[in-house]
């Protein structure tokens, strides 16, 4: 297959993404169009940082599409990693992010987000072709993801007074 027609497709996603990126920069436009722009301190209203956010997306938007018609991406490095996704894996990881959500509001947030983070972590440790653990491995990694959680929930709780979901009607756990 000659340079030009393996180009072509890799061009072809090139323009995708970019084009998907300038989708982005208009629905961030719709968003920001809704919020009301009455002034506040200094003349900046609440759509000041949703408009910036805006124009920087179509910005780069409108540089990808550019770049991928006229040449195609500049300075590309060869992908690492595996040629095919390691699927076990991400089972692992989605698994870890949907259980999380589903049981945030019934276990709590320090118990739903240790969950996820020992589920992940099995995830991640599959994708880099290592054992996902056994029983010690699994303690050590629900252990940490309580050592993580735990302060975490503290601090939006009680230093910035942001509700998370808690098991204990105390509010520390």
């Amino acid at each position: 297959m000659s340079e030009m027609q393996q180009a072509a497709p890799s061009r072809a996603g090139q323009v995708a993404i970019g084009l998907g990126a300038l989708g982005v920069a208009a629905v961030l436009a719709v968003g920001a169009w809704q919020i009301p722009s009455a002034a506040g301190y200094s003349g900046v209203g609440p759509d000041f940082l949703p408009w910036v956010m805006c124009a920087a997306m179509a910005v780069c938007g409108v540089v990808l599409v550019w770049q991928a018609l006229n040449g195609g991406w500049r300075d590309l490095e060869v992908p690492s990693g595996a040629a095919q996704g390691d699927w076990r894996a991400l089972a692992w990881v989605a698994v870890g992010v949907i259980a999380n959500a589903s049981l945030i509001t019934t276990i709590g947030f320090v118990l739903s987000c240790t969950l996820c983070y020992t589920l992940a972590v099995r995830g991640l440790r599959l994708s880099e072709g290592r054992a996902g653990g056994g029983v010690r491995r699994t303690f050590v990694d629900v252990v940490t993801g309580v050592l993580i959680s735990a302060p975490v929930y503290w601090v939006f709780t009680k230093l910035l007074a942001v509700n998370l979901p808690g098991i204990s009607a105390s509010g520390w756990i």
